[in-house]
């Protein structure tokens, strides 16, 4: 399994800073002096929570655990908090980005547009690239010259071959990518794809379109179907989560521009709602500010 570069816990912890007292030291604050949890408090709990992007379902389902019971004290808010997140994203799955030596792995990357998808494409290029894996970039976004452009500048930066036909039709370009991948022994295939919500049919039938190509091409090679999310954008990436994994079996989530959001709490929304873990993080705008996601050392970061 390839590496990819460390994230210290001092670092995280910087990247997590704004989203640690939003949903953390903001909660823990507004209870700490009381005795017993009133109703008051209760709700003064839950709305922090939702400010924090936890999400409404998430945030209540949190705060009624609280409510008739006489075990947990407000001083212990912090470690109760502690303990549930780290249920809800051990129960979401494995951090782990999915990869087999020696086969073909092909990663299906969606979102919508602005996210910052193109430079994740090329970040994990890079990322593949530095352990000595042979990649190939699909450029399936076909009706967005200047996207195509980003990625071939990005797939050239990190070294990788590309794929790319203006205005044809994005699956043709996915199966064009396969079948060289295959001829000419690629280890991994990155498929970006369009992120237009504009008319949401379309772009169903469109990533369905190239689902299907994929299927059938190389079965076995699809190892994540992964949509990114741009941290600030809060319960939004949730909505846009909910609309994606209609469109394609999604496996993971990857979440950019991190670094100095106040929204991170996405993070365990997407694990409890959806059920997906997060597996990729952006912490900045370096070739090696892409982490791999580690849920443990997540709350270690959160709560220290």
């Amino acid at each position: 399994m390839f590496k990819f570069f460390s994230n210290s816990i001092e670092n995280l912890k910087k990247t997590v800073a704004k989203t640690t007292q939003a949903l953390v030291g903001n909660v823990v604050d507004s209870v700490s002096d009381e005795e017993e949890f009133s109703e008051f408090v209760l709700d003064d709990m839950e709305d922090l929570l939702i400010s924090a992007d936890l999400g409404v379902n998430y945030a209540a389902e949190l705060v009624d655990k609280l409510r008739n019971q006489d075990k947990i004290k407000p001083s212990y808010v912090k470690e109760y908090l502690k303990e549930e997140f780290t249920k809800t994203l051990n129960a979401a799955g494995s951090n782990e980005l999915n990869y087999k030596d020696g086969e073909l792995n092909i990663y299906f990357i969606t979102g919508v547009n602005g996210v910052g998808k193109t430079t994740l494409i090329g970040k994990l290029a890079y990322k593949f690239k530095e352990e000595g894996k042979k990649v190939l970039v699909a450029a399936a976004d076909t009706f967005r010259a200047a996207a195509e452009e980003q990625l071939d500048i990005w797939s050239k930066r990190a070294g990788a071959e590309i794929v790319r036909r203006d205005k044809a039709d994005p699956a043709s370009v996915v199966y064009e990518a396969i079948q060289k991948a295959k001829n000419e022994h690629f280890d991994v295939i990155l498929v970006d794809t369009a992120g237009r919500l504009q008319n949401k049919y379309n772009l169903m039938e469109e990533l369905a379109k190239i689902k299907s190509v994929i299927d059938k091409q190389a079965p076995e090679a699809l190892r994540e179907c992964i949509l990114v999310i741009d941290a600030n954008t809060g319960q939004n990436g949730l909505q846009q989560a909910k609309v994606f994994k209609d469109a394609v079996n999604l496996t993971s989530v990857a979440l950019t521009k991190l670094d100095g959001s106040a929204k991170g709490a996405i993070i365990l929304a997407i694990a409890k709602e959806l059920s997906l873990p997060v597996k990729l993080i952006g912490v900045g705008e370096k070739m090696t500010d892409l982490k791999q996601f580690n849920a443990s050392d997540f709350i270690e970061a959160l709560f220290s």
